[in-house]
């Protein structure tokens, strides 16, 4: 099934302890990639297996961490040719940790890193966590589907867009998978306070005016899967905008737009679907915040295969 369902409570305690994994590996690639701007260097990508970090620094050498959720491995792949592999599997986060780390000093990558997670209340330390273990292959493969489709079709949107954008990339934070349009003027200093977040790293991350889109797969606050938009500053208006499709809605929790999945996966065309609610959230917050719309619109080369002559 190319759209797979995703019922966030049978799969929330392999989704908790697969995000504490995910911050450990992107916490690796933290601690050694120089530093980009709204914190690019710290996030992973989607590949045909799972997802990558991409090389990773390490004096003259590079290395590379991949999750595989086909064959659910951990794979760390050394540019000497030296590779190590962790099964996945019920484990518990200490666990993980403690054998991540030891793979890579195996390797000759030693790297120390912040052990407390980010953006969660009650972190336990990586190598103090017993209390999540859980790892269901099914449904990290299922949610690894649904992430791969998110990827081509946020990808087909961002090609539309020819300012500042980010590249298509999962936040470990949230976790979420996420593309940022930026109208290339600054913003007001955001206030900050994500849990165990350094606001400075927050007010790096919003230093400038943003429409981001995203795809989150829930969370107890909010327990089903959604797309999301939001706009910082949110300009006056934004929330009484109308967003497509009809089972779009502005959350005011959260101060953003969102799209739940069922709907997605269960419409007509869930291609047409993302996009709709990408283009119109969008198409409000850009208007609404006074964007040069037009500059920021990219405009395709029309290739013409030239007729050969006899």
């Amino acid at each position: 099934m190319i759209w797979p369902e995703l019922n966030y409570a049978e799969w929330k305690d392999t989704l908790a302890t697969l995000h504490m994994w995910t911050q450990i590996v992107g916490k690796i690639r933290l601690a050694l990639t120089p530093w980009t701007n709204h914190s690019w260097h710290v996030t992973l990508y989607l590949t045909s297996r799972g997802l990558t970090t991409s090389p990773i620094p390490h004096g003259s050498a590079t290395f590379e961490i991949r999750f595989d959720f086909i064959d659910h491995q951990l794979r760390i792949l050394k540019s000497d040719g030296g590779q190590r592999s962790l099964e996945l599997k019920a484990r518990s986060v200490s666990d993980f940790y403690k054998a991540v780390m030891a793979a890579l000093n195996e390797l000759d990558l030693a790297v120390k890193i912040d052990i407390t997670p980010n953006e969660i209340q009650n972190p336990i330390p990586f190598d103090r966590d017993e209390q999540h273990h859980s790892y269901d292959p099914e449904y990290a493969n299922r949610f690894w589907r649904v992430l791969v489709q998110v990827d081509r079709v946020f990808k087909e949107f961002r090609a539309r867009f020819c300012g500042k954008c980010s590249p298509v990339h999962f936040f470990w934070g949230a976790p979420d998978l996420a593309v940022t349009r930026f109208s290339g003027r600054l913003a007001p200093p955001h206030p900050g306070g994500f849990p165990h977040m350094p606001d400075a790293v927050t007010r790096e991350a919003y230093s400038q005016e943003v429409s981001s889109l995203g795809f989150w797969p829930g969370a107890d606050a909010m327990p089903q899967a959604i797309f999301y938009s939001y706009a910082y500053p949110e300009p006056k208006g934004f929330s009484e905008a109308k967003a497509k499709p009809d089972a779009a809605s502005y959350n005011s929790q959260f101060h953003e737009f969102v799209l739940p999945y069922d709907a997605v996966r269960t419409s007509k065309s869930p291609d047409d679907a993302i996009l709709d609610f990408a283009q119109s959230t969008y198409d409000a917050a850009s208007t609404l915040s006074g964007w040069d719309r037009a500059a920021l619109e990219e405009k395709k080369p029309v290739l013409h295969s030239a007729s050969k002559r006899s």
